[in-house]
Formats: C-alpha cells, sequence, structure tokens
C-alpha cells in the first residue's frame, strides 16, 4: 500500500482523537494530507537572543538563562503562575495559566534553560506566555537552524495540537516513510522548471537544513501546484478546439454595414476595432469561440456585442445577450431597440416579468425565426425557450452566472453557438489565466471620445456641509446625485436601518428636491418605478444599496457619494464609481469616512483617489485582500485549492508554469506519451474526475 494514504490516527502522537480534529478542523486524513499542511513561517533556531535587546518587533525569540523565583497570582480560573527569568542583562516573565503545579514541579531555581516564545509588553514589562523550556548543559544542546511555525485553529490547540506538536507528529511522520517520496512530475517538467525532487521538496518546507534548501523546496511546491492548475485549463482548451467545429460566420453583409456606415452612435476607438477584429477571426475559422471581453465601466463592450451579433445575423443566425438583473436586461432592450430603430432587425425582451401571452408569441417568434436577438435574464435558459437557430452568445456580467446556467445555452442548437462573456470587473493578468483560462481574452482599455475621467475624492464624515452645499450647486446646474449606502450579509437588518435613516436625513437636508431609495428587499416592479422616475430625471437624488452596482446607465448623474467607503474592497469602489461619468460633463465620486482608519483602508481610499484604470485598481485589490474564494473560481472546476502558491506574490512562477504547460499540450495534446503518464494520474487525482467543466466557457 502507498504509504502516503495512511491513516492519520496511525501516525505516532496522534491517535483516534486528534485524527478526529484534523480531519474536521484542516482536512487532513492521510499521511499525505499532513505532508501538504505546509508551515508559514520559519523561525531561526540558532539565534540566542539578550533580554536587553527585547523590542516590539521580534515575533519569537530564543534566550539562555536561569529561573531566579515562582510566583503566583490571581484565584481560581483566573490564576497565573510567572517565573522571573533572568540571562544577566535583565528580566522577563514566563506566564503560565494552565498546569501550573506541574510546571512548578518540573523547572528548577538557578538552572540553565533555553527559553523559547513570543515575547509581549503588559504593565511595562516584557513577558512570554506558556514558553518552550529545555534544559542548557552544553554547546550541543542547542537547536539547530529554521524550525518550521504551523498555523493552527483555536480548537486544535485546545487539544494541545499547536505548531509545536504539528511538528514533532511531522518528524514522525517523515520517521515513517522508509523509501524516498514517489515523484509527481515528469522528467521533462523538472528540467525545464530545475526543480530538486519532490522528496527533497517536501522534507526540506518541513525541516529546512538550510535557507537555499527551503527556497529551492517553496519554488518546487509553488511550481507544482500552480502547474497543474494551468496543464488543466491548457489541456481543456486545447482539446476544444480540437473537437468542436462550429457555426463558421463567412461575410460580413449588409446588416452589418448599414448599421456601421449609418447608425453608430459615435466614432469606435481603436481598441473596439481591435476586439471586433479578434471575434471575426474566431467566428470565421470554424473553431467555436469562448472569448472573455473585460473593459472598464463605459468603455463600449455593449456596442462591440451589438456588431458582432449583427454579424450573427448576416449569416442566417440568431443572437441572444443574458444580463443578471431585470433592470440591466431592460437597459440592454432599449438601448438595442433605440440603435436598431429604422433597420429591419427584430430585438424581442424576455424576463421573469413577461406576461404568458407574450411569451407564447416570443417562443412562437424564436422557432420561426422571426426574432433576430432576444434578450434576457436567467428565463432565457428555460428548456421551453427553442431558437431556430441560435449562432452568437452574449453573457453580462459573467460572475454572476453559474457555470450550469451557462452550460444550457450550449444546448440551444446542435452545436454550441459562439460565446462572448461579457465583465467590467477588470480581472488581474494572474487572475484571468487561473479561472478563465479557457477563454480567450479581449481587452477595451480605452474610452469613448467625449468622456472626462471621474474626479475622487476622498472626505471625512465630519465636514458634511460642505459636501451638501456642493451637491446643491450640481442639482441646481440640472445633474443628478447617487448617494449609496454599504449593504453587507451579515448585518443586514443593520445596514438597511443606516439606509433608511440616510433618506430621512437626506430628505431634511434637501427639502427642495426630490429624493427616492432602492434597495434588494424592494420586488422588482417596485426598483423599475423607482429607476425609471431617476432615468427620467423626475428624482434628483438616490439613496441606494450597492444594488446599482452593475450596469444602470444614467447619463445625467454626475455625482456617487459612497458612504461608509471603508467597507467596500477596491473592485467595488470602482464599479460603483463607473454609475457615473456616463455623460460629457465632469462627474464625481466621493468616498466618505470615518477619521480614523486602518493603514490598509488609507491605502485603499489612496488608490482610489488616485487611479481610474481598472486594471491597475484590480491588482491592487488582489494584492491588499489576497486571492480569498476568487469570483466564480468555486464554479470553474479548477483544483483551486492552493496550500502554497500565492497568485498575487508568485506571479511570475505562474507565467512559467504556463508556458511549460503549453510546451507540453503542443507536442502531446493527449499526454499519451510514456513520461506524461504520472502528468495524467495526478491531473485525475487532483480534479477528483469532476464533470468536464472546462469545455463550458
Amino acid at each position: 500500500m502507498d504509504i502516503l494514504q495512511t491513516d492519520i490516527k496511525f501516525v505516532p502522537g496522534v491517535g483516534p482523537k486528534k485524527a478526529e480534529i484534523l480531519n474536521k478542523e484542516i482536512d487532513v486524513f492521510t499521511l499525505g494530507d499532513l505532508l501538504r499542511w505546509y508551515p508559514y513561517r520559519y523561525v531561526d533556531r540558532s539565534r540566542m537572543y539578550y533580554v536587553h535587546e527585547i523590542d516590539g518587533s521580534m515575533p519569537f525569540i530564543q534566550l539562555k538563562g536561569k529561573i531566579m523565583s515562582f510566583e503566583t497570582f490571581g484565584e481560581g480560573r483566573k490564576k497565573r503562575l510567572v517565573a522571573h527569568f533572568t540571562d544577566g542583562t535583565g528580566f522577563i516573565d514566563l506566564v503560565w495559566f494552565q498546569g501550573l503545579k506541574y510546571i512548578e514541579n518540573k523547572y528548577k531555581l538557578n538552572q540553565e534553560y533555553i527559553v523559547f516564545g513570543k515575547p509581549t509588553l503588559f504593565n511595562n514589562r516584557w513577558n512570554i506566555a506558556h514558553p518552550e523550556i529545555d534544559p542548557y548543559l552544553s554547546e550541543a544542546d542547542r537547536p539547530e537552524g529554521l524550525m518550521a511555525m504551523y498555523n493552527t485553529t483555536e480548537k486544535m490547540k485546545n487539544h494541545f495540537l499547536h505548531s509545536k506538536a504539528i511538528h514533532q507528529i511531522m518528524g514522525n511522520a517523515f520517521a515513517m516513510i522508509h523509501d524516498r517520496l514517489p515523484e509527481t512530475l515528469s522528467p521533462d517538467v523538472l528540467q525545464a522548471a530545475h526543480l530538486m525532487p519532490y522528496h527533497d521538496a517536501i522534507e526540506n518546507i518541513h525541516f529546512p537544513k538550510n535557507p537555499v534548501l527551503l527556497r529551492d523546496a517553496e519554488y518546487r511546491l509553488k511550481f507544482e501546484e500552480l502547474f497543474y492548475i494551468q496543464l488543466n485549463i491548457v489541456r481543456y482548451a486545447a482539446d476544444r478546439k480540437a473537437k468542436l467545429n462550429r457555426f463558421v460566420f463567412r461575410k460580413v453583409g449588409k446588416h452589418f454595414n448599414t448599421f456601421y456606415e449609418k447608425h453608430l452612435p459615435f466614432p469606435l476607438t481603436n481598441a473596439q476595432k481591435k476586439v471586433i477584429k479578434e471575434i471575426r477571426k474566431d467566428t470565421a475559422t470554424g473553431k467555436q469561440m469562448n472569448r472573455l471581453l473585460q473593459g472598464d465601466v463605459g468603455s463600449g463592450k455593449t456596442l462591440v456585442a451589438l456588431l458582432c451579433m449583427l454579424i450573427a445575423i448576416d449569416n442566417g443566425f440568431q443572437a441572444c445577450l443574458m444580463a443578471p438583473t431585470e433592470i440591466l436586461a431592460l437597459q440592454h432592450f432599449g438601448t438595442f431597440s433605440q440603435l436598431l430603430a429604422d433597420m429591419d432587425v427584430k430585438v424581442a425582451l424576455l424576463t421573469g416579468s413577461t406576461r404568458p401571452k407574450e411569451r407564447e408569441k416570443i417562443h412562437a417568434d424564436l422557432l420561426s425565426g422571426d426574432i433576430d436577438i432576444l434578450i434576457g435574464t436567467h428565463a432565457l435558459i428555460e428548456d421551453v425557450v427553442q431558437f431556430r437557430n441560435l449562432g452568437f452568445v452574449v453573457i453580462d456580467e459573467q460572475h454572476r452566472f453559474g457555470v450550469a446556467q451557462r452550460a444550457k445555452l450550449w444546448t440551444k442548437n446542435e452545436h454550441p453557438p459562439h460565446v462572448l462573456v461579457m465583465t467590467a470587473t477588470p480581472i488581474p493578468r494572474t487572475l484571468a489565466m487561473t479561472v478563465y483560462g479557457d477563454l480567450d481574452v479581449s481587452i477595451i482599455d480605452e474610452l469613448p471620445p467625449g468622456r472626462k475621467p471621474v474626479k475622487t475624492l476622498h472626505r471625512f464624515d465630519k465636514n458634511r456641509g460642505q459636501l451638501y452645499q456642493f451637491i446643491r450647486q450640481q442639482i441646481q446646474s440640472g445633474r443628478q446625485i447617487y448617494i449609496v449606502y454599504p449593504l453587507i450579509e451579515e448585518s443586514e437588518k443593520l445596514d438597511l436601518k443606516n439606509l433608511e435613516e440616510g433618506y430621512e436625513h437626506i430628505c431634511q437636508v434637501f427639502p427642495e428636491f426630490t429624493v427616492c431609495k432602492m434597495h434588494g428587499r424592494m420586488k422588482p416592479a417596485e426598483k423599475d418605478e423607482v429607476m425609471r422616475r431617476f432615468v427620467a430625471n423626475e428624482v434628483q437624488i438616490m439613496v441606494s444599496t450597492t444594488v446599482i452596482e452593475v450596469g444602470v446607465n444614467v447619463p445625467n448623474a454626475s455625482v456617487m457619494v459612497i458612504e461608509s467607503a471603508q467597507r467596500f474592497g477596491l473592485s467595488q469602489l470602482h464599479q460603483l464609481r463607473g454609475r457615473v461619468g456616463r455623460g460629457a460633463d465632469q462627474s464625481y465620486c466621493i468616498l466618505i469616512t470615518p477619521y480614523e482608519l486602518s493603514a490598509d483602508t488609507r491605502k485603499r481610499m489612496e488608490i482610489m483617489t488616485e487611479s481610474n484604470d481598472g486594471f491597475v485598481i484590480a491588482e491592487a485589490d488582489l494584492k491588499l485582500r489576497g486571492p480569498g474564494d476568487l469570483e466564480g473560481t468555486q464554479q470553474s472546476g479548477i483544483p483551486f485549492s492552493l496550500k502554497i502558491a500565492d497568485l498575487v506574490r508568485d506571479s511570475s512562477i505562474l507565467y512559467r508554469a504556463r508556458e511549460i504547460a503549453e510546451k507540453i499540450i503542443q507536442h502531446d495534446p493527449k499526454l499519451e506519451a510514456p513520461d506524461h503518464q504520472i502528468l495524467r494520474q495526478q491531473l485525475s487525482r487532483l480534479s477528483g474526475n469532476r464533470y468536464d467543466w472546462g469545455r463550458i466557457g
């Protein structure tokens, strides 16, 4: 039997009770799982400190000295034992809250000990709580080199599974391994990336002999994690391109040309032209297109989508656009109907609130081919919705849809249609390569002419007088205002109360203007009515939660005030800011926060006021927050639990892993070469033979 499959309870020092804790708390079931519980940092145990050197910046220290006396303080459960320890340069207190009798009997006064732990300052005295103590007899007793530190949960600590215990259990696990651990990468990968063998990497990650070997071990294990994710994606993409022969759009015909020459609302930017060329090239090849179109709010993605739909219509196909909300679907329908008013292109709208009679007519017209473009919400993917010949699908704000929902659109024709996925949430390159790695990526990175960048200002909530004066001036010159409050699930009741209070406060401050409110608890019809009044400029100020985040287009709204901006992430702030700046006038985004802010939050506010570039902001957001649960990754089907690699810090390793994965798939698309058997086995082990999501854009 493979030693790595050994049940964790059989590793010395674990046993059934602790095994249960490890199962539940950190998903460790086997010896192999344990070896993949990597340390989060290392402490240099070869270095001895002196008490007089201690300062607040030291995470862990090691001292050599003697216990001069013991003292107990407090009663009952609050009782604690303090040992006064000195190395001749000063005193430090060693403190215990548990096992006091045992400690007092175990350690003798005036004997030399090595003490290891984390120093903290309490009542102006340095102390170490629950230190590790070893007798010091000679130089040979000094612990050597780098010691691994492991993350543990409260529950683990309560069952004596703290970092030191995990370290000992790791040592016991290693003692059970008599042969070298089998290699997990093929020889060509090891050579191309200059990697150390797997066995050495695992040994040196837990018990590093020196910093150089530790660095090599980290590189090897990070590379492997990122490599398998990339190999998985690259193989899917190659497989899909090889298998799926698709509809060919042979020509650009009269619909496209008429619209381009006579109905374009403004000249296309070079970025828009470039994207249309990329899509045109994809759809003309006979391979199925799966493309992600990224572009900041207001960069003209919808126009690109419409032009490409007209190419589909010119080739005898129908097109559809799926939006995440009714408001957004309605808005797209309005935009398309207006732009195509003088052309013989039939556009229809299908949402949850479409009446049964209209639905029947839409279903019939889709089947007969009378409808050219269908715009809608999730209602589009219902089984009853059948097209005569669907050839082009546009999905707006893709992260709002699950993979399985998108997959349903594939079944609307005998061959899957071409798919264009649009998002205004800029995705940093490392993420795009990982989460949407099987989609080709297009980017619109310039704004249409005449659009001025939004000015972003950071103001503290004490200085509201000036802000209200500014809002009044803006409304008097004909503009409209958004005031947005945070809405976080956990504190939803409290947040809605803040919104209600905010709404009443704004009504009192601006009695001369019409104020409306909007939040997610309202019925769709109520929201639509509020939105209609705002778009028609019957209302000057909208007080809202983040429901206005995606896609709502009101060119006349020029000021976005974001209350408690410290509670929003960078990407969300950037999305909200994109609601203004859609007309030719100068627009403003004002971030309101309390004066007391953490360093991280201050940094976020700085980034927002300095940059309007969504990609700069997305990269900064990723650096500040870390990848967390990446948008959509839980749906993307990649075996995405990174145990040691970090998408932000390890981007250069990621790019190298991608390059090597691409070369391998180029020469051996199905991984059939004898040397590549190991890659196939690892891939199927990692993905747990899940459903083939990679085939679904």
